[in-house]
């Protein structure tokens, strides 16, 4: 796909890692729809690109069909979706207060899996409808987590084992189309939710990975999704990007 040429649409987009990739997509030429809850950050970020901005719960089928067809009426195609709207909670299994809460484990799940597998399976529909062999590119956001899940992770871990494990899957079911799916799953991203920890704690997660000895970017992450949009032989992959890091 050539990214200059591209209709992308990018949940999650008026911050973190949405943010960096609809940045990156928009200085390569592409147009960029955003997708937030936040409406008053989603239409000052898409003014500051150049982009535009549809409010959306990814968790809702008749708000995501909405904000995709804004994204339709104003790009004119979706060829890519990048899925980067996602929740994290800290709480155990069984904990001082008793056993995790059933609510907040089904609001994870239901925000980073189901909410990601929406935007998926909408967004394919309208790229189904694009001219050409390669149709489009969806790209979701797994988690280190998914394999190095640690204490209080239990739902987070959950979610984002479930979107690497559907990665091929999707792809497959997708293929006939000629839809590519591809799943990144980022290490300890400096992002606001990281940055907002003590320094010491990022500290302490940057000293775990190897090389380099840092925290990673926003950027980084926005640079690998375009890399998977570029390259039409990658597909059905899940792709770390953590700097060698295996949580303990």
């Amino acid at each position: 796909m050539h990214i200059g040429n591209s209709a992308a649409v990018v949940t999650g987009g008026a911050s973190g890692l949405g943010a960096a990739t609809a940045r990156a997509l928009r200085a390569s030429g592409a147009q960029v729809t955003l997708l937030d809850r936040n409406i008053a950050a989603g239409e000052a970020f898409a003014a500051e690109i150049g982009a535009q901005f549809a409010e959306a719960d990814v968790t809702d089928e008749a708000s995501v069909a909405a904000a995709l067809a804004q994204a339709v009426r104003a790009m004119g195609a979706i060829t890519a979706l990048i899925n980067c709207a996602g929740i994290v909670i800290g709480e155990r299994t069984l904990g001082r207060d008793g056993p995790h809460g059933l609510a907040s484990f089904r609001r994870v799940v239901d925000v980073n899996l189901v909410g990601s597998f929406n935007c998926a399976r909408l967004a394919a529909a309208e790229m189904a409808k694009n001219a050409g062999e390669e149709k489009g590119v969806i790209v979701n956001t797994a988690s280190v987590a998914a394999f190095d899940g640690q204490k209080g992770q239990a739902a987070y871990a959950a979610s984002k084992a479930a979107i690497a494990g559907m990665t091929l899957p999707l792809a497959r079911d997708l293929a006939g189309f000629g839809i590519r799916v591809c799943a990144i799953a980022p290490g300890v991203i400096a992002t606001p939710m990281l940055e907002s920890l003590p320094a010491e704690v990022q500290a302490s997660l940057a000293a775990e990975v190897p090389f380099p000895k840092r925290l990673g970017r926003p950027e980084e992450y926005a640079a690998l999704v375009l890399s998977i949009l570029e390259n039409e032989y990658l597909n059905g992959d899940v792709i770390r990007l953590d700097g060698a890091l295996r949580m303990r």
